[in-house]
């Protein structure tokens, strides 16, 4: 009978569930998750064309040529990581493949090159996006860092709200940034330009007279167009069911958009002759060549401020999902793997947010003390994952697997080869940090791991323990008034124990006191028996744990009553005792510390 049941039919009731409508469409998945790799066609063209211009004319004819290897390296990886999704649809990316394929220690190098990328994403992309907008007004430029930090407490708070609401509110920037980007190439590829057609048989595509490492660092520093192209591989669980179809077709998306839009601004670089100006965007004179000045320019050039700005929100999509896989194989503080309502990670989120801010503090907002981080830790997840399919490929056998294998063979040794060149050249520029960064971060997720394994052990998990047996249990009250709070406190632990003992802490300077606590005990005469440990230092809490470390054969549990204030405000009238009392007891002890509350209202007295 079971034949009879559709997928169709099968996923009717997960269609109906409330918590779909949070999560992510295609659209809004290109929206929420590809804003970094769509922003990159900013910067990336002229990461390429900043290293060709320093073989002048002959080394700015190989723009097209180096762009068809980043788009090549782009299908690659785009095709690459549509097979991750099927294989790994609870996200993860390149975690999840170097975890399956590489082993434990691989798969933490990944995760951590991940973080890493992610947090610098959000520094980078914040920063570019408010320096085109101090240089568009410099009386802003005294204000740089706020303005950062003002941009990420938006994107941030949008993200908290839920990644399927920032992903609505940022579907429109996106459709007019990527429409004005597609609609200057079509412009300027169809205009003609006399000047042009003139200049460009003069350029010598000579590769003895650009070199091999010119072309490869060239290679290398345009490859930062591709960060970004992993983000929807770890975030599969963040898109609608069927999940893992609408994840793939936002990855091809992805990948066919972006090699457009690189290659047909290269092929405008080329066109037009562009070359490196100070002052001005390799993007901005691309745009005035192919639109001139007017309306288009304007619309080509807010629109990539706003996405740059905006850029920050695939790490707020991609981020929280990996922290939670990693919190669930024990590498994170489990708090990670928390998710509230509107299926937000509060914590994840908070981590990138804190981590973004304080590397935007420390830099001063200034993009370009920050862009020669970027882009080396990503290029280790990469090439992790394509190693990862190919052993993928190799154990699983399936049809056409050989091609399959040999096809992400390639792309790793392409992004192998780039990340040692994009290490190797910007390591004195900042990238050392990267290079320390990434191993302290492994270790600290190894540290983490095995902490949790000896907890895990302690509590014997994974085994069946023994069946429980009751234990004689002494419940201890400490007491330092007779009041309807002790009252309930007794009645409390009478409920709770076989045994209950009061227990009051006296001190040589307040013997009076204490003579006059003992005659009021004994006028009420609870029926409970009062124990007085005497202590010559004033101490609240060793004076009770070693009391109780006297107490043997029976479970003792403390019970300390306090008293809830009816308003906040008064909480500042409280001595905090039983504060004092519960983190002793916690620390120095092994009782099972109870802390009673005693709900203040208006129709009981405010007493104890």
């Amino acid at each position: 009978m079971s034949t009879l049941i559709t997928p169709a039919r099968a996923e009717q009731p997960e269609k109906r569930d409330p918590a779909e409508r949070h999560r992510l469409s295609v659209l809004g998945g290109l929206a929420a998750l590809s804003l970094d790799a769509m922003a990159s066609v900013a910067y990336g063209p002229e990461a390429i064309v900043l290293v060709l211009a320093v073989a002048g004319g002959a080394g700015l004819g190989f723009a097209v040529p180096v762009t068809l290897a980043i788009a090549l390296l782009l299908t690659v990886l785009t095709f690459s990581y549509r097979q991750v999704i099927a294989a790994f649809p609870d996200g993860g990316g390149a975690y999840g493949v170097s975890r399956a394929h590489l082993g434990r220690r691989a798969s933490l190098v990944a995760a951590a090159s991940l973080v890493i990328d992610y947090v610098l994403n959000v520094a980078v992309s914040v920063a570019a996006g408010v320096a085109a907008l101090t240089s568009a007004f410099p009386e802003l430029l005294p204000y740089t860092t706020w303005l950062c930090l003002a941009v990420l407490a938006i994107v941030t708070g949008v993200n908290l709200r839920g990644i399927a609401q920032s992903a609505r509110a940022f579907i429109a920037p996106t459709a007019v940034y990527v429409g004005a980007i597609l609609t200057m190439i079509v412009v300027g590829l169809v205009r003609h330009d006399p000047a042009a057609a003139v200049a460009a048989p003069a350029q010598a595509h000579s590769l003895e007279t650009v070199g091999v490492f010119l072309l490869l660092r060239a290679f290398a520093n345009g490859c930062a167009a591709l960060t970004g192209v992993e983000a929807i591989a770890n975030a599969v669980p963040s898109f609608r069911r069927p999940r893992v179809r609408r994840a793939q077709r936002a990855e091809v998306a992805l990948g066919a958009l972006l090699a457009v839009m690189l290659i047909g601004i290269a092929s405008l670089i080329e066109k037009f002759s562009i070359h490196p100006v100070d002052g001005v965007t390799v993007l901005s004179q691309v745009t005035s060549a192919a639109l001139g000045n007017g309306f288009g320019y304007y619309v080509v050039q807010f629109s990539t401020v706003l996405l740059l700005a905006l850029a920050a929100n695939t790490s707020f999509g991609g981020l929280p999902v990996l922290a939670q896989l990693l919190a669930r194989d024990n590498n994170l503080p489990h708090v990670f793997a928390l998710r509230a309502e509107r299926q937000v990670h509060r914590y994840g989120i908070g981590f990138l947010a804190g981590a973004s801010a304080l590397l935007l503090v420390l830099a001063g907002g200034d993009v370009n003390t920050l862009v020669p981080l970027f882009a080396i830790g990503v290029f280790v997840g990469f090439t992790l994952s394509q190693f990862g399919m190919v052993r993928h490929w190799r154990r699983e056998r399936p049809p056409r697997w050989a091609g399959k294998a040999l096809l992400n063979g390639f792309g790793a040794l392409l992004t192998a080869i780039a990340a040692v060149v994009v290490a190797a050249t910007k390591f004195t520029e900042g990238g050392w940090l990267i290079v320390v960064a990434l191993p302290l971060l492994v270790v600290a997720m190894e540290w983490v791991n095995r902490t949790y394994a000896r907890i895990g052990e302690r509590l014997e998990l994974g085994r069946t323990p023994a069946p429980p047996r009751p234990r004689k249990a002494l419940v201890v009250v400490p007491v330092n008034t007779v009041s309807r709070l002790t009252r309930d406190a007794l009645a409390a632990a009478l409920s709770l124990g076989d045994r209950v003992q009061a227990v009051h802490v006296t001190h040589p300077e307040e013997e009076a006191q204490a003579r006059a606590f003992v005659a009021d005990w004994e006028r009420w005469h609870p029926e409970v028996p009062l124990v007085q440990v005497h202590d010559e230092r004033r101490r609240l809490g060793a004076p009770l744990v070693e009391h109780l470390r006297g107490v043997g054969g029976c479970h003792v549990f403390v019970l300390i009553a306090e008293v809830e204030p009816e308003h906040v405000w008064q909480r500042v009238l409280q001595n905090q005792r039983g504060a004092v009392l519960a983190r002793a007891l916690r620390r120095r002890s092994d009782a099972v510390v109870c802390r009673m509350r005693f709900r203040l209202g208006p129709d009981l007295p405010e007493s104890g």
